[in-house]
């Protein structure tokens, strides 16, 4: 593959000629493009040995192979990654200015690859302006390679620290090769909590597994993971998924409607209350004698129904059918009602599947009629399984 590597005028860029070298060494072509602030830590000659290439650092250099650089390097690139990015660059990639080489070759590499690992100081990462910045490049569908750091439970990219040259390599080969590579999936996992009072709440027994080996398997494959998570002790590994911690269904409905346009896919695998309670007390509630406690239940909204509503040509949608009885009837009538496209049926008659456990037995029914059954596997295997029958559009 040909790539651009961008360098960026932060700290990190030493590292920068580690990854031209490990891309080199693997076959890739590479052309690097860097700031002049780049140039401050790491010189040219560098760049330009490792890569085999002259470094593009000024729009008007009179060495310039063409008068129009940067487009001459689009139509060349297959892909680029800005490694290191500054809260600069990212700022500037976030509102399209274009104002040096690396922005301008940025700005028109709109239609490539691109992906950016940023670094900078803590403090100005979790500014809510970069944050801001970060998620508009998301939107926009660039790829954000963090450090092995991971996301906090805010859902903020790490601690500011530049992935290692071999997290950067790997993530960007596989993201280019795999057979989901440039997808984004929508995935929901886990429970949800409908508050009582300030201490109580009504939950399942849901621990968010099956979602979030989904999550890995399908990241694992190159595609780009928004992971809307309920309640739980589980935690994410690959960084090409973001996680979105929620609590309640209707916390959870309106980041999967958001969140659900930009989507290839969507692969909802929560388990939602399909009820809360109609008023949540703002204190804890207390015993009233011998007389019982009646809480008034309403209903959330329907998160699978509405996303098969909103479901546009292309886009794919997948349910989970958790049944005690009737199950394979119920599961189609779900299925057509919702407008989904595959629904995987799992029943709690079945030894070792469910809540709770690191198994699971599915039986996955296509829009098509198809069914494809499989035995009690662990749900990583099972989330093999589904994503294999996930033909994404």
């Amino acid at each position: 593959m040909r790539i651009i590597v961008g360098i960026s005028g932060g700290i990190a860029a030493y590292k920068a000629p580690m990854l031209v070298r490990l891309l080199k060494k693997n076959g890739h072509d590479v052309q690097c493009v860097a700031t002049s602030h780049a140039l401050q830590f790491v010189t040219p000659l560098t760049l330009q040995t490792v890569s085999g290439h002259a470094v593009y650092s000024d729009l008007f250099a009179e060495s310039n192979d063409f008068s129009t650089e940067h487009i001459a390097l689009k139509d060349w690139a297959d892909a680029i990654v800005v490694a290191p990015a500054t809260a600069n660059i990212i700022a500037k990639m976030a509102a399209g200015v274009a104002d040096d080489a690396l922005s301008t070759t940025l700005l028109s590499m709109a239609g490539k690859r691109r992906f950016v690992c940023p670094a900078m100081n803590s403090d100005m990462l979790h500014a809510p302006a970069t944050q801001r910045n970060i998620e508009q490049l998301r939107a926009d569908g660039v790829t954000i390679i963090e450090s092995a750091v991971g996301e906090l439970a805010c859902g903020c990219v790490g601690d500011g620290r530049m992935a290692e040259s071999e997290e950067i390599y790997s993530r960007l080969i596989s993201s280019m090769e795999a057979p989901l590579a440039g997808k984004k999936v929508l995935i929901t996992a886990g429970p949800t909590y409908e508050r009582i009072d300030a201490v109580r709440f009504v939950g399942n027994f849901s621990s968010g597994k099956m979602g979030y080996a989904l999550a890995e398997v399908m990241a694992e494959q190159g595609a780009e993971v928004v992971l809307v998570s309920g309640p739980t002790h589980l935690t994410t590994r690959h960084s090409g998924i973001r996680r979105i911690d929620v609590e309640s269904a209707r916390q959870m409905y309106s980041a999967a409607v958001e969140t659900f346009p930009s989507c290839d896919a969507a692969v909802l695998c929560a388990a939602v209350a399909d009820y809360r309670p109609e008023h949540c007390a703002d204190h804890k509630l207390k015993k009233n004698g011998n007389k019982g406690l009646t809480i008034e239940m309403v209903q959330n909204p329907d998160i699978l129904a509405t996303l098969g509503k909103m479901k546009r040509e292309g886009q794919t949608l997948v349910g989970f059918a958790l049944e005690t009885n009737d199950e394979r009837a119920n599961a189609k009538s779900k299925l057509e009602r919702k407008n989904l496209d595959m629904i995987v049926l799992n029943s709690l008659r079945d030894k070792g599947a469910g809540f709770g456990v690191d198994t699971n037995k599915v039986l996955i029914i296509k829009r098509d009629g198809s069914e494809v059954e499989g035995e009690l596997k662990s749900k990583r295997a099972v989330a093999e399984d589904i994503v294999r029958e996930l033909k994404l559009k």
